[in-house]
């Protein structure tokens, strides 16, 4: 059972009442404000919520979507964007991925596809401007691509494929927020799970840690010469780079920022940095070696004011594949890192001290 909820789109959307494929429970039109929308749907079942996004009240300001997403599944949502430059600003399509909304379209024909095949972060990476370099140009032919199926409306744009481009080498790098959060053992179990599907290479940069793991494929080199080995072309799909102290951030095409979200580690980490919360608010942030459930999730991402793109607990860097890991991998875009085997759970509670 579907639900809409409409706006400026109130008649486009209209005629989903004679799609067979969605099968309405409840529209409704308007203008409402987040909270209104939290309270009147939280606690309300349905399979998909169409939603209309100038029926959110102060939609251009991201951060209302962000509100939205605190209090609702963005999961089961389909956002139906605007034609307005803010909301198609590559820019505003990054954080909607960041947030974890996958399903989003100008293109009103796509809605009935999205509710049967829902997107995956795959489907749009190529919107995520990961750390601080972008992400590939979203404008194509005068338009953006911004969701599947066919339009001939001359309000929506036609549709491009949408595969995140593994070619040329992917090349992400890693930082720890937090002391000790595990960038380098992270790596180690990323490059074991990736090479089963993909040619992976591996560095960590002014450090020497790769070399009590005993694989030949982990390299350490200095800044200098990583600087210099990344201009040359590689055969490999992706490299994954442990930036330590350095300032090559700029070297990797996506940067991924671990935090160890203990309540120490929390700490220690904004009386080094006041301004880190602020720093890491639409950047790819990772919680590594975490004990946090998903309410827990959400109370940091509230407390903290970003979003977590993934939740990995601790693993034993001994074994040979990991379930998160490879939810992990699949969300970054590498589709062939299926998730299997078992995860670990935990949960603790912390507190995130900003004075």
């Amino acid at each position: 059972m579907n639900v809409i909820v409409s706006n400026k789109y109130s008649a486009m959307l209209s005629g989903l009442n004679n799609n067979p494929n969605i099968d309405l429970i409840k529209t409704v039109n308007g203008e409402f404000d987040v909270d209104s929308l939290i309270a009147q749907f939280q606690n309300f079942f349905f399979n998909k919520m169409i939603l209309d996004i100038t029926a959110i009240k102060g939609y251009q300001d991201i951060s209302q979507i962000q509100r939205l997403s605190f209090g609702m599944d963005m999961g089961k949502i389909i956002l139906l964007l605007d034609d307005s430059e803010v909301v198609n600003s590559p820019q505003y399509l990054s954080e909607l991925v960041s947030m974890g909304i996958y399903n989003f379209t100008r293109n009103i024909e796509a809605i009935p596809y999205l509710v049967e095949n829902p997107n995956k972060y795959k489907d749009v990476a190529q919107f995520h401007l990961l750390g601080q370099s972008g992400a590939s140009d979203s404008s194509t032919g005068g338009g953006t691509f911004l969701g599947r199926g066919t339009s001939n409306s001359q309000d929506f744009i036609e549709p491009i494929p949408s595969t995140p481009n593994m070619s040329p080498t992917r090349v992400i790098g890693f930082i720890n927020l937090t002391e000790h959060a595990g960038a380098t053992s992270l790596i180690y179990m990323l490059k074991k799970q990736l090479s089963l599907y993909y040619r992976v290479r591996c560095y960590e940069i002014d450090k020497n840690d790769f070399i009590y793991f005993n694989d030949p494929d982990l390299n350490s080199v200095s800044s200098t010469e990583f600087a210099a080995i990344i201009k040359n072309p590689m055969n490999v799909h992706v490299v994954l780079v442990d930036l330590n102290n350095s300032s090559l951030e700029n070297e990797c095409s996506e940067v991924v920022y671990l935090i160890e979200p203990t309540t120490l580690m929390l700490n220690r980490m904004i009386r080094k940095d006041r301004s880190i919360l602020d720093k890491i608010k639409n950047r790819v942030v990772v919680l590594n070696q975490s004990l946090l459930n998903q309410n827990d999730v959400k109370d940091f991402e509230s407390e903290a004011g970003c979003i977590v793109f993934s939740n990995i607990p601790p693993l034993d860097d001994k074994k040979e594949r990991h379930r998160s890991i490879d939810e992990f991998l699949n969300k970054l875009g590498f589709d062939k890192n299926r998730p299997t085997g078992e995860g670990n759970k935990g949960a603790k509670l912390f507190g995130i001290v900003k004075e």
